[in-house]
């Protein structure tokens, strides 16, 4: 006779307390492999060998059709696929469409392997080969590493797609920024500029690119009609600076000069290593012209 009471997530049957929380817990822990077999004594065979080691075996198709179909049904963690199978569609043909629709790992399956055979198994990124027969340890250690790495493969992309997100969010704001702006890596070659700084040099984007920043960047002291410190060195000497020296100049592309005021500032890394320069500049022709009208107008009172 069984006796069953339930509490929340308890349940008392047959004298045994079960946790149904962490039942289904560990029941979403036991990895789901599809099985792609199309002789039943082989696939009836994997499928003991599967659970013997602890995985789950949900079902067995025996067509490229079926696998597909199954794959998106079930979700599972993993498909054995052999190559060679019944239908229109080949084990090479499904693994190929179960790749690029659901991002599910295939481990391919087979009892030959010729070059050209490979070669179109190659095509479709397989996690893994297991030539038949093979032993039930190499089913596991292959299994095993190919969840492995499809795991890290998909950490890896959603590092890429966040890297790719932020440097949007990067450009967008640099973009709107009302000064000039270039960045470098750390020996000095171009890697960025805003469209303020375009505007400034005179230099474009894709013309600058790759380009070292004392070509695009052409400073020049007023008082001395000489060049002056370059601005990567004194950042990486630095850190961040807020002007390089009095009366700096810029010279455009175009041989225009426009007096500026720099700052500069290093980009780091993680570990602290420098992996770029920022500079930000502006236009201070405004301000010297103010400068020069509070000069005249203080004179003129001194003197009256």
């Amino acid at each position: 006779m069984t006796s069953e009471m339930q509490i929340q997530d308890i349940r008392v049957k047959d004298g045994i307390i079960v946790n149904e929380d962490i039942q289904r817990r560990l029941e979403r822990t036991v990895k789901q492999i599809l099985v792609v077999e199309d002789e039943i004594i082989i696939a009836e065979d994997i499928q003991r060998k599967l659970e013997k080691r602890g995985y789950a075996v949900p079902v067995i198709v025996s067509s490229g059709e079926e696998a597909v179909k199954k794959t998106e049904e079930n979700n599972p963690d993993l498909v054995l696929m052999d190559i060679v199978i019944h239908g229109k569609m080949d084990g090479i043909e499904a693994a190929e469409q179960i790749r690029s629709r659901f991002d599910i790992p295939v481990v391919y399956l087979t009892a030959y392997a010729d070059e050209k055979t490979l070669e179109r198994a190659k095509i479709t990124e397989p996690f893994g080969y297991l030539i038949k027969p093979f032993k039930e340890r190499e089913l596991q250690i292959t299994i095993e590493i190919a969840l492995y790495k499809h795991k890290m493969e998909k950490r890896l992309k959603e590092s890429e797609r966040k890297l790719r997100e932020s440097n949007k969010w990067l450009a967008a704001v640099i973009e709107s920024i009302g000064d000039a702006v270039i960045a470098t890596d750390p020996e000095g070659t171009i890697k960025l500029m805003n469209p303020i700084a375009e505007a400034l040099t005179g230099w474009k984007q894709e013309d600058a690119l790759g380009m070292p920043l004392t070509t695009v960047f052409n400073i020049i002291s007023e008082e001395t009609d000489k060049h002056i410190e370059n601005p990567v060195t004194k950042a990486i000497r630095e850190e961040i600076f807020f002007g390089l020296a009095d009366h700096t100049v810029l010279v455009t592309k175009e041989g225009m000069e426009i007096p500026v005021d720099i700052i500069g500032s290093t980009i780091k890394d993680d570990r602290d290593s420098i992996i770029g320069i920022v500079l930000i500049f502006y236009d201070i022709i405004e301000r010297k012209r103010i400068d020069e009208a509070l000069k005249i107008s203080k004179h003129k009172r001194t003197t009256l």
